[in-house]
Protein backbone atom coordinates (compact mmCIF):
# COMPACT_ATOMS: atom_id res chain seq x y z
CA UNK A 1 0.00 0.00 0.00
CA UNK A 2 1.12 3.21 -0.76
CA UNK A 3 1.14 6.18 2.17
CA UNK A 4 0.20 9.67 0.87
CA UNK A 5 -0.56 12.72 2.77
CA UNK A 6 -3.78 14.87 3.31
CA UNK A 7 -3.58 17.84 5.39
CA UNK A 8 -0.43 16.54 7.13
CA UNK A 9 -1.77 13.30 7.54
CA UNK A 10 -0.36 10.09 6.40
CA UNK A 11 -3.75 7.79 4.34
CA UNK A 12 -3.50 4.41 3.70
CA UNK A 13 -4.25 4.04 -0.03
CA UNK A 14 -6.58 1.39 -1.22
CA UNK A 15 -5.97 -0.76 -4.43
CA UNK A 16 -9.73 -0.70 -6.65
CA UNK A 17 -10.32 -3.19 -9.16
CA UNK A 18 -11.04 -2.11 -12.50
CA UNK A 19 -12.85 -4.88 -14.26
CA UNK A 20 -14.66 -5.95 -17.37
CA UNK A 21 -17.60 -7.77 -18.29
CA UNK A 22 -18.30 -10.16 -21.65
CA UNK A 23 -20.80 -12.70 -22.76
CA UNK A 24 -18.90 -15.86 -23.95
CA UNK A 25 -20.10 -17.88 -26.53
CA UNK A 26 -20.58 -21.55 -25.19
CA UNK A 27 -22.03 -23.60 -27.71
CA UNK A 28 -23.95 -23.50 -30.87
CA UNK A 29 -26.48 -25.70 -32.05
CA UNK A 30 -28.34 -25.98 -35.47
CA UNK A 31 -31.61 -24.48 -35.96
CA UNK A 32 -33.62 -23.36 -39.26
CA UNK A 33 -34.31 -20.11 -38.59
CA UNK A 34 -32.67 -17.49 -36.48
CA UNK A 35 -35.78 -14.99 -37.15
CA UNK A 36 -38.28 -15.48 -34.54
CA UNK A 37 -42.00 -14.62 -36.12
CA UNK A 38 -44.73 -16.16 -34.02
CA UNK A 39 -45.14 -18.03 -30.65
CA UNK A 40 -44.99 -21.40 -31.92
CA UNK A 41 -41.57 -20.18 -33.35
CA UNK A 42 -40.19 -19.16 -29.97
CA UNK A 43 -41.52 -22.62 -28.74
CA UNK A 44 -39.46 -24.68 -31.26
CA UNK A 45 -36.36 -23.01 -30.56
CA UNK A 46 -36.91 -23.25 -27.02
CA UNK A 47 -38.14 -27.06 -27.36
CA UNK A 48 -35.43 -28.25 -28.87
CA UNK A 49 -32.65 -26.31 -27.11
CA UNK A 50 -34.04 -27.38 -23.43
CA UNK A 51 -35.04 -31.33 -24.82
CA UNK A 52 -37.21 -33.45 -22.67
CA UNK A 53 -35.91 -32.23 -19.55
CA UNK A 54 -36.81 -33.88 -16.11
CA UNK A 55 -36.43 -30.88 -14.37
CA UNK A 56 -38.12 -27.00 -14.68
CA UNK A 57 -35.81 -25.33 -16.90
CA UNK A 58 -35.86 -21.69 -17.61
CA UNK A 59 -34.80 -19.79 -20.35
CA UNK A 60 -34.28 -16.70 -21.91
CA UNK A 61 -34.16 -16.09 -25.94
CA UNK A 62 -32.59 -12.34 -26.61
CA UNK A 63 -33.48 -10.65 -30.11
CA UNK A 64 -32.36 -7.08 -31.88
CA UNK A 65 -34.32 -5.07 -33.64
CA UNK A 66 -35.61 -7.37 -36.64
CA UNK A 67 -36.63 -10.37 -33.92
CA UNK A 68 -33.32 -12.14 -34.81
CA UNK A 69 -31.74 -14.17 -32.08
CA UNK A 70 -28.83 -13.04 -30.50
CA UNK A 71 -28.36 -15.36 -27.99
CA UNK A 72 -30.27 -18.18 -25.92
CA UNK A 73 -29.49 -18.43 -22.34
CA UNK A 74 -30.49 -21.10 -19.53
CA UNK A 75 -31.54 -18.22 -16.38
CA UNK A 76 -32.11 -21.23 -13.66
CA UNK A 77 -32.50 -25.39 -13.27
CA UNK A 78 -35.34 -26.18 -10.81
CA UNK A 79 -36.68 -29.49 -9.27
CA UNK A 80 -39.52 -31.24 -11.05
CA UNK A 81 -42.32 -28.06 -10.48
CA UNK A 82 -40.43 -25.36 -9.59
CA UNK A 83 -37.74 -23.01 -10.54
CA UNK A 84 -36.33 -19.78 -9.12
CA UNK A 85 -36.42 -16.98 -11.47
CA UNK A 86 -35.19 -13.34 -10.86
CA UNK A 87 -35.31 -10.36 -13.49
CA UNK A 88 -31.68 -9.85 -12.30
CA UNK A 89 -30.57 -12.81 -14.17
CA UNK A 90 -32.75 -12.51 -16.42
CA UNK A 91 -32.15 -9.10 -17.87
CA UNK A 92 -27.80 -9.35 -16.98
CA UNK A 93 -27.56 -11.03 -20.98
CA UNK A 94 -30.29 -9.32 -22.32
CA UNK A 95 -28.09 -5.85 -21.37
CA UNK A 96 -24.92 -7.77 -22.68
CA UNK A 97 -26.29 -8.69 -25.80
CA UNK A 98 -27.70 -5.57 -26.56
CA UNK A 99 -31.01 -7.04 -27.23
CA UNK A 100 -34.07 -5.13 -28.49
CA UNK A 101 -36.39 -7.25 -27.45
CA UNK A 102 -36.63 -11.08 -25.38
CA UNK A 103 -38.84 -13.84 -24.77
CA UNK A 104 -38.70 -16.30 -21.45
CA UNK A 105 -39.71 -19.98 -21.90
CA UNK A 106 -39.96 -22.66 -19.37
CA UNK A 107 -41.27 -25.72 -19.33
CA UNK A 108 -43.31 -27.90 -17.78
CA UNK A 109 -42.32 -31.59 -16.88
CA UNK A 110 -45.56 -32.40 -15.44
CA UNK A 111 -46.74 -32.25 -19.01
CA UNK A 112 -49.70 -29.59 -18.55
CA UNK A 113 -48.46 -26.60 -20.48
CA UNK A 114 -50.98 -23.89 -18.49
CA UNK A 115 -49.45 -21.04 -16.86
CA UNK A 116 -49.76 -21.46 -12.53
CA UNK A 117 -50.12 -18.29 -10.20
CA UNK A 118 -46.53 -18.38 -9.75
CA UNK A 119 -46.02 -18.24 -13.45
CA UNK A 120 -48.15 -14.93 -13.85
CA UNK A 121 -46.53 -13.36 -11.25
CA UNK A 122 -42.97 -13.55 -12.23
CA UNK A 123 -43.97 -12.34 -15.56
CA UNK A 124 -45.67 -9.19 -14.71
CA UNK A 125 -42.58 -8.71 -12.85
CA UNK A 126 -40.33 -9.30 -15.61
CA UNK A 127 -42.88 -6.82 -17.73
CA UNK A 128 -42.31 -4.15 -15.51
CA UNK A 129 -38.49 -4.56 -15.13
CA UNK A 130 -38.36 -4.72 -18.61
CA UNK A 131 -40.35 -1.26 -19.01
CA UNK A 132 -37.82 0.60 -16.95
CA UNK A 133 -34.89 -1.03 -18.62
CA UNK A 134 -36.29 -0.34 -22.10
CA UNK A 135 -36.22 -3.93 -23.60
CA UNK A 136 -39.39 -5.25 -24.94
CA UNK A 137 -40.75 -8.72 -23.12
CA UNK A 138 -42.53 -10.71 -26.43
CA UNK A 139 -43.79 -13.26 -24.29
CA UNK A 140 -43.41 -16.09 -22.25
CA UNK A 141 -43.74 -19.59 -23.27
CA UNK A 142 -44.91 -22.44 -21.15
CA UNK A 143 -43.67 -25.86 -22.89
CA UNK A 144 -45.35 -28.94 -22.00
CA UNK A 145 -45.74 -32.35 -23.60
CA UNK A 146 -48.80 -31.83 -25.69
CA UNK A 147 -48.25 -27.91 -27.08
CA UNK A 148 -47.93 -24.64 -24.89
CA UNK A 149 -49.60 -21.98 -23.60
CA UNK A 150 -48.27 -18.34 -24.91
CA UNK A 151 -49.14 -15.67 -22.36
CA UNK A 152 -49.25 -12.70 -24.95
CA UNK A 153 -51.79 -14.71 -26.77
CA UNK A 154 -53.85 -15.51 -23.63
CA UNK A 155 -53.87 -11.85 -22.87
CA UNK A 156 -51.46 -11.78 -19.74
CA UNK A 157 -48.38 -9.73 -21.63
Amino acid sequence: MQLQEADGKKLRMKRLDVVSLKMVKEASFPFETRTIRSPNDAMRLAKSFIGDADREICGLITLDTKNKVNAIHVVSIGSLNASLVHPREVFKLAILSSSASILIFHNHPSGCPQSSPEDIQITQRLKESAEILGIDLLDHIIIGDSGFYSMKENGII
